[in-house]
């Protein structure tokens, strides 16, 4: 994986939170979504501190932090549509929400990693 292909993986968050919760059919579960290691960022952030690949740039724990919380805030809208609750996409999706905010601290240190690796 490179960063932009990062970016991408991320970004295809939005597109499987937005349709699970017009339809919370199951097909996303809090117990593989929440842990930050079982994505392909996840696991490439991982595998990359196991090598010391990114040690050098500061930014890389933040961006391991960031990623984490990610996960724990698209987690939480799923254990909301599983139990019922009346989950919008704009209050859990739109700009402004606690998931937005991860994303987008997601997106901005991929690309701060991007910059710095070069």
């Amino acid at each position: 994986m490179n960063f932009d292909e990062a970016v991408v993986a991320h970004a295809g968050w939005k597109m499987k939170l937005s349709a699970y919760i017009k339809k919370p059919d199951g097909s996303l579960k809090v117990a593989a979504v929440e842990p930050d290691n079982l994505c392909a960022l996840g696991k490439w952030l991982h595998e990359a501190a196991t090598v010391g690949k990114f040690g050098g740039i500061a930014e890389y724990k933040q961006l391991v932090t960031a990623h984490a919380t990610f996960h724990k805030q698209a987690a939480g809208i799923i254990r909301e549509a599983d139990a019922g609750k009346s989950v919008t996409e704009q209050l859990a999706l739109g700009s402004g929400s606690p998931y937005a905010a991860a994303s987008a601290d997601v997106v901005r240190l991929i690309m701060v990693m991007k910059t710095k690796s070069h």
